[in-house]
């Protein structure tokens, strides 16, 4: 599920790649995914470009309209990217320009930028690793782990490269998403004992920020529920020209 901005609101997103820090071939499935909250109205990535390390976004550059912020690095084995990815930050929090903001990396150091931007009632969603410190994942509205992003790709005999392998209908063995989904329910379910599932998708997300339905291997939140049809069921209703999606437990008495 995707939570958006109300349409009474223009969603502006300022988008701050951290380029020591993320992958400048996902930059494709990255605008895809922010633009789902909004234009993109600023998109920039910062680091030292005067190293090699910064050549993969060289290329990507002009094609994705993405402006270069110079930051030398003054001290070895220091980042300074940060630093001025921070400050520019704040200089948009303050200046208005955006009512939302996308942090590309998968560094703990943005913590507290993620902390204050949404302290300011604005919404933020951060973009990084798996490996990405759950701090910095919690204090986003929402997260993308880039590994969603990534096509799978299955080993092919004989000589040519590789096809991205056809999405799995199953979920990988150590991961067991039941319990944020009752927890989601328990909070958005409703007298008549049904759960909205956009309602429940905002509070999956308000539980883990960093909850996809791609990480248990499918593309909407209700072929998730569906593959657990022992435990919930889902029924569609039409509300005002609208098809909305409703979620009920089967683990517990219906009124």
């Amino acid at each position: 599920m995707v939570e958006q901005f109300g349409d009474s609101q223009a969603a502006k997103i300022a988008m701050l790649i951290d380029g020591d820090n993320a992958q400048p071939t996902l930059i494709g499935g990255i605008i895809t995914e922010t633009a789902k909250h909004g234009a993109i109205t600023i998109r920039r990535v910062y680091g030292d470009w005067t190293t090699a390390n910064m050549a993969g976004w060289k290329n990507v550059l002009n094609n994705y309209a993405i402006q270069p912020i110079q930051q030398f690095r003054y001290t070895v084995g220091k980042n300074s990217t940060d630093s001025a990815m921070i400050i520019d930050a704040m200089d948009l929090l303050h200046s208005h320009l955006v009512n939302g903001f996308c942090l590309v990396s998968s560094d703990s150091d943005y913590t507290r930028l993620a902390t204050r931007i949404r302290e300011a009632g604005v919404f933020v969603m951060g973009i990084g690793k798996t490996t990405t410190p759950k701090a910095f994942v919690n204090a986003c509205n929402i997260f993308i782990v880039t590994e969603n992003l990534s096509p799978r790709q299955i080993p092919r005999r004989g000589k040519g490269p590789a096809k991205a392998a056809p999405p799995k209908e199953d979920k990988p063995k150590e991961l067991d998403p039941l319990p944020l989904l009752r927890g989601a329910y328990e909070m958005a379910v409703q007298e008549d004992g049904w759960a909205n599932l956009g309602t429940l998708g905002f509070y999956l997300h308000q539980l883990d920020p960093s909850f996809d339905p791609r990480t248990y291997g499918f593309k909407q939140l209700s072929q998730l529920i569906r593959k657990h049809s022992n435990s919930f069921e889902l029924k569609f209703r039409e509300e005002g020209g609208t098809t909305n999606v409703y979620m009920r437990s089967k683990e517990s008495p219906a009124p």
